[in-house]
């Protein structure tokens, strides 16, 4: 099938490469010409034959906004919009309705892979109607890594960035839980190899995953992270999982946590930590440090 990509940064580029590899053509355009099939929307729609699908693969919020109004001036009734960035949920009821009332389709995809994607396929969560997803399976089917799993229709419109969204949440709480492992690792003086102890987990134990592999990796990099900065920044989904499950009363605990730990990384001198080292030292004495 013919697919229009819009957005060729690191995961865009390489998902058209692999798209290409299943055997279908892929027009894609980007702000950079250096990487870019075409031009201009316009030139990249003229290009497609009817009913297009159109996959838009840019940062979220305005940048996605403004994408999918220009698209929605010069697709047709029939055509398909996929989102495949990390939208709000909220936003994707958005689309879909100004979409719809031109007739055209729409359907959210929540896509993780990151840079490893294009050689051990993408995991893809999609939601939308029947009809639009039937559209754009050819894509799911190239992008999804081999096997029977990897691809789900989540369900409706939202589901597939809602599903992708608290997938984000798990992978703060998860990525937290190595983190404090091995700083306490690092902290005492029985251990002598931290980094040979993380390589022993990622065999029979059951907290090997492909987060572990990675750690192991970033270890052999630098064996005790010297020559990175404690600083975490967060790309928004986990506010998102946060601010959902108050919505809807359900407990997260260790997420949360995992979310303001990142808050806490950014602050070179913690305000709160002064305050509590204050009132240790009223009520008991407890010795503080001075700048």
């Amino acid at each position: 099938m013919e697919l229009g990509l819009v957005g060729l940064g690191k995961m865009g580029g390489n998902m058209r490469e692999r798209i290409r590899r299943a055997g279908h053509t892929v027009i894609g355009y980007d702000r950079n010409p250096d990487v870019a099939d075409v031009h201009s929307l316009e030139e990249l729609v003229g290009k497609l034959k009817g009913p297009r699908v159109v996959w838009v693969m840019v940062p979220a919020g305005e940048p996605t906004q403004s994408t999918i109004d220009q698209l929605a001036e010069l697709l047709e009734p029939g055509d398909v919009v996929v989102d495949g960035g990390n939208s709000r949920w909220t936003d994707d009821e958005k689309h879909a309705e100004e979409l719809a009332a031109k007739g055209i389709g729409f359907v959210d995809c929540g896509v993780s892979g990151g840079v490893w994607g294009l050689e051990n396929g993408y995991a893809l969560m999609y939601g939308g109607d029947a009809e639009n997803v039937a559209k754009v399976q050819p894509v799911f089917d190239a992008l999804k890594p081999e096997g029977d799993f990897g691809s789900v229709h989540a369900g409706k419109v939202g589901a597939g960035h809602f599903a992708k969204m608290v997938h984000n949440g798990i992978e703060y709480a998860m990525m937290q839980a190595y983190a404090e492992g091995w700083e306490l690792l690092e902290k005492v003086d029985s251990v002598e190899n931290v980094r040979e102890v993380f390589r022993s987990w990622q065999e029979g134990t059951v907290i090997r995953s492909w987060l572990l592999d990675l750690a192991v990796n970033a270890l052999d990099d630098d064996e005790h992270l010297e020559g990175l900065r404690g600083y975490a920044q967060d790309s928004g989904e986990g506010r998102w999982t946060v601010e959902a499950a108050i919505d809807n009363a359900v407990p997260l605990p260790a997420i949360t946590a995992s979310l303001f730990a990142r808050f806490a990384s950014r602050q070179e001198d913690s305000p709160q930590m002064k305050m509590i080292a204050a009132l240790r030292n009223q009520f008991g004495g407890h010795a503080v440090e001075k700048k």
